[in-house]
C-alpha cells in the first residue's frame, strides 16, 4: 500500500505529465499554424538542396544534443550531415567546414557566445547560414540567410526554466526539414536500407538470394533414373530435407521432400522397383540469385513450402534454400 504522501506525489507527478505534454503539444501546434504564412522552411530546403557538401549542424547544451539528432537523422534520410561542437569549433574542428557546405545554428535565445564566436567565420567562407531560434531579433537570427523561427509561448518547465517545450519544437522542425529534403531527393526505402545495413530493413532490402543460398557440393540432386533409396540418401546427407531432380543439362525438373516421403510411406509398401522420377513433384517452384532474399520469403510462404531451388538465368540449377537458411539470416 502507498503511504497517503506517496499518493500525493505520484497524483502531482502524473498532473505534471499531463500538463508537460499539453504544453509542447500547443508548441507544435502554435508551430504549425507558424508556417501556413511563413514559408522559412521552403527556403532553408532550397538553400540545402543546393549545398554541394554536407550539412552541418550546431549547438551548445540542450540545442546541441537536438542538433546531434537533427544531423543524424538528415544522414540516414539522404542528406550527408555531420555535428561539430561550436565549442571545439573555435579551437580547431571548424576546420571540418568548407564553403561548398550549409550551416544549421541551433540556440533558442539567439545570442549563444560560442556559436556567435564562429558564425563570422562560416559568413566570411560563403557557407550559408541557417538559425534555428526562439528569438527572430536575436544577433543569430539577423545574421543568418533563412531563420527559422522556434519560439514557444513557454517552456513545459514549471519554473519557465528547463528546455522542453522549445526543443521539442525544435526537433520537430528539424525532422520535418529531413522529411522535406527526403522528398525533394527522391530518397526511397532501398536508399533507406543502404544507410541502414544492420536493422531490419537493410536486411530485407539489401540480401539477395546468392547471399544465402547453399551451392556447390551443398546442394541436394539426382538424375530422374536413379531409384528412389539413392535419393534417399542424397537427402539424408545433404541435410536439406529435399533433393532437385535434375536432366542432362544441369536443369531441374522435380523435386522430392521429406514430406512427399512421410506420404508415400502411407500408400507404397515396396520401394524397391521405385524411380525417383515416378514419386517427385515436376516442374518444382524457383528463384533467382539475384532476386531478393524476401522475394522467396513470400514465395515460401504462398505456396506453404520450406525448400526452394535457386537457377541461373538458363535455368540450370546453381543453388538451393530453406527457410532455415533466411532465418539464419535474419530475413524473417
Amino acid at each position: 500500500m502507498l503511504k497517503a504522501f506517496d499518493k500525493n506525489l505520484t497524483q502531482r507527478a502524473m498532473q505534471l505529465a499531463r500538463e508537460t505534454l499539453a504544453i509542447e503539444a500547443d508548441a507544435i501546434r502554435a508551430l504549425h499554424a507558424r508556417l501556413e504564412t511563413d514559408d522559412s522552411v521552403g527556403q532553408a530546403v532550397g538553400l540545402l538542396m543546393e549545398c554541394g557538401g554536407r550539412v552541418v549542424v550546431s549547438g551548445m547544451g540542450k540545442s546541441g544534443h537536438i542538433a546531434r539528432k537533427i544531423a543524424a537523422t538528415l544522414a540516414s534520410t539522404g542528406t550527408p550531415a555531420m555535428f561539430v561542437h561550436p565549442g571545439e569549433a573555435a579551437h580547431g574542428d571548424l576546420g571540418m567546414v568548407t564553403a561548398q557546405d550549409a550551416f544549421i545554428a541551433i540556440s533558442n535565445s539567439g545570442e549563444t557566445a560560442e556559436l556567435m564566436s564562429i558564425l563570422p567565420i562560416i559568413k566570411r567562407m560563403g557557407a550559408p547560414l541557417i538559425a534555428m531560434t526562439g528569438n527572430p531579433q536575436s544577433s543569430l537570427a539577423l545574421l543568418a540567410d533563412v531563420h527559422l523561427d522556434v519560439s514557444v509561448a513557454k517552456e513545459a518547465c514549471p519554473l519557465n526554466l528547463a528546455p522542453t517545450a522549445s526543443t521539442t519544437v525544435t526537433l520537430a522542425l528539424g525532422d520535418a526539414l529531413a522529411v522535406a529534403l527526403l522528398d525533394a531527393h527522391g530518397f526511397k526505402e532501398e536508399d533507406f536500407a543502404r544507410s541502414h545495413p544492420g536493422g531490419a530493413l537493410g536486411r530485407r532490402l539489401l540480401t539477395h538470394v546468392r547471399d544465402v543460398m547453399r551451392s556447390g557440393d551443398a546442394v541436394p540432386q539426382v538424375r530422374a533414373d536413379v531409384s528412389l533409396s539413392v535419393a534417399l540418401l542424397e537427402i539424408t546427407q545433404k541435410g536439406m530435407g529435399m533433393t532437385a531432380i535434375v536432366d542432362e543439362a544441369g536443369h531441374p525438373i522435380g523435386v522430392f521432400t521429406d514430406g512427399d516421403l512421410r506420404r508415400l510411406i502411407e500408400r507404397v509398401q515396396d520401394f524397391t522397383k521405385i524411380t525417383i522420377r515416378d514419386v517427385m513433384h515436376a516442374d518444382p517452384r524457383r528463384v533467382g540469385p539475384d532476386q531478393l532474399a524476401v522475394d522467396a520469403v513470400a514465395i515460401m510462404e504462398e505456396f506453404r513450402i520450406n525448400q526452394m531451388l535457386v537457377v541461373d538465368a538458363d535455368g540450370k540449377l546453381v543453388g538451393a534454400l530453406h527457410i532455415h537458411d533466411l532465418t539464419r539470416a535474419k530475413v524473417i
